[in-house]
């Protein structure tokens, strides 16, 4: 079977995906400042290159390892759970937190790409990148954007947040969970929220909560803010 015939397969796409993070995951043990799915994603990204693979033909499988990402939001409701009293005492400050910054980033997304002269359609795609990726891709599908496009900088936008996100923040002072939790949260999404929940279950839970309400948040007022924009 030749790698052509071979990368046509959905197998192909998936068994990529793992090995690309489990070689990743051994790189972070050994540096720990790496990444795993930064790294992972250059490993892919180089193997499509290097034996000449359409991202087509990578697709196939990768899109089961995009419909996983549902059943792994939908887990990040156990430490959400856990911590419910604690996101309930403190529900005025983290909604507030949560709205300007879904705000922001709209907005931000919006009139960069406005400012520079982009299209109507580059916009659509630029905008919900902070939100999780899922429901990016659908918002982006349904207002005629590029959903592979949007994909790609929401992740981006997470991995920027994981990587840079806790550690800007402590340098500006902000070093208490709550606070740490719904600035990833509404950021970086669910790479910021699993970064989050490595370094404490507190700020996790509260980065999943805010990832939730800024994917509604930006659903709601995509519409009225795209139109300002436009």
């Amino acid at each position: 079977m030749t790698v052509q015939e071979l990368s046509a397969e959905p197998l192909f796409g998936i068994s990529l995906t793992v090995i690309a993070y489990a070689v990743a995951l051994k790189c972070q043990q050994k540096w720990k400042g790496l990444h795993p799915l930064l790294i992972s994603s250059i490993l892919i990204i180089a193997v499509l290159m290097l034996m000449r693979i359409p991202y087509e033909a990578y697709k196939k499988g990768g899109d089961y390892i995009v419909f996983l990402l549902g059943p792994a939001t939908v887990a990040l409701g156990v430490p959400l759970y856990k911590n419910a009293q604690r996101i309930g005492r403190n529900f005025l400050p983290i909604i507030t937190g949560v709205t300007v910054g879904s705000v922001s980033a709209l907005m931000m997304s919006a009139g960069l790409v406005w400012s520079l002269g982009g299209s109507r359609e580059l916009l659509i795609t630029m905008m919900p990148k902070s939100v999780t990726s899922p429901v990016a891709m659908e918002i982006a599908r349904q207002a005629g954007g590029i959903p592979e496009l949007t994909a790609a900088m929401t992740v981006l936008t997470g991995l920027i947040g994981s990587l840079l996100g806790p550690a800007l923040l402590r340098l500006a002072g902000v070093r208490e969970d709550i606070s740490l939790g719904t600035a990833i949260g509404t950021a970086a999404h669910g790479i910021g929220t699993a970064r989050m929940i490595r370094d404490s279950e507190l700020a996790g839970s509260i980065s999943g909560f805010a990832m939730g309400v800024t994917a509604i948040i930006t659903s709601v007022l995509f519409v009225p803010i795209y139109i300002w924009f436009k």
